[in-house]
């Protein structure tokens, strides 16, 4: 099927921010959604902590972290403010399909579901994403933001993405792009588009954010009435400091935090991949271009978030 390119990108802008506020704080933690991440190794479970600090610092009420069970009081004591359950693991300390009931009611009541961090790998976390969505026991109101390997595993799966398409966010960088697409990428707004119709998904990647042909109205949710009939923004901000460890893992989860809290999927991208980038700026101001830390980024956000609300 041809691809409709659109001519230009819309800029996300401070001001168009403001145009399409974020929801309400409310008025206690349920009101501002869960969000529950699957993902970390025995050997990166830094990843899932990234995440879910970042999804915290953007305003989610909940948390849940799953990860294997070697790493989960760790986790539970790095970051007491989520509720964190341990996963049964294989020899190498990889997750797997295995231990989802565990889950069960977390799953069925998340706002948002953010699959990836960490997880180290490709084969059973395919396994893993085909057990979720053979079950059917993700809540089907949950938004799901996929990451990292949870990325390298949809092409084999895109037969039994049905119950999620229309409510996938997807945040590749441009090689996971070529992985998506199944060759390079070539024309990174043409491809990052293509992989937004493909799969029916929100995509950020590397600046640019694309939702697909006839997916929801972008100011259809709970903030605003936001820009019509945009289907591709561009972030105009951001520092290459943010290529380093772990960034990719704060977007992630600023954008499952947004998405909890109420937004649409276009929304929560495009607020997320800008903070995520402003948050750059503010450090680099500060520490220079390169040599911030991933963990540093998730901190800058909530005053980010009050100035654009403001």
């Amino acid at each position: 099927m041809p691809v409709s390119i659109p001519s230009d990108a819309t800029p996300v802008t401070p001001s168009l921010l403001r145009s399409w506020p974020l929801p309400a704080p409310g008025e206690d933690k349920y009101s501002r959604g869960s969000v529950l991440v699957i993902g970390g190794a025995r050997s990166t479970p830094g990843a899932v902590l990234l995440a879910g600090t970042a999804a915290l610092r953007a305003g989610a009420g909940k948390l849940v972290m799953a990860v294997p069970e070697s790493v989960a009081v760790q986790l539970a004591v790095a970051l007491p403010e989520a509720g964190v359950t341990g996963l049964p693991e294989n020899p190498q300390g990889s997750l797997g399909p295995d231990g989802l009931d565990r889950l069960s009611a977390d799953l069925g009541k998340c706002d948002a579901l953010l699959v990836g961090p960490g997880l180290d790998d490709l084969d059973l976390t395919g396994e893993l994403l085909a057990a979720l969505l053979r079950d059917g026991s993700v809540s089907g109101h949950a938004a799901i933001v996929l990451d990292a390997f949870a990325l390298g595993c949809l092409p084999k799966l895109e037969d039994r993405l049905d119950p999620w398409r229309g409510r996938l966010i997807l945040t590749p960088n441009p090689t996971e792009a070529g992985v998506l697409l199944g060759r390079d990428v070539a024309d990174l707004r043409a491809d990052v588009v293509e992989v937004a119709r493909r799969y029916q998904a929100v995509v950020s990647c590397q600046g640019l954010v694309a939702r697909p042909p006839g997916g929801e109205a972008a100011g259809s949710g709970a903030g605003g009435d936001g820009p019509k009939d945009t289907s591709l923004w561009e972030i105009t901000t951001g520092y290459g400091g943010l290529g380093t460890s772990g960034s990719g893992d704060v977007l992630a989860g600023a954008i499952a935090g947004l998405r909890a809290r109420g937004t649409t999927d276009a929304q929560a991208a495009c607020w997320g991949s800008h903070l995520h980038a402003a948050a750059a700026d503010r450090l680099a101001s500060r520490l220079g271009p390169l040599g911030f830390l991933a963990r540093e980024l998730a901190d800058q956000l909530p005053a980010l978030m009050l100035e654009l609300n403001t």
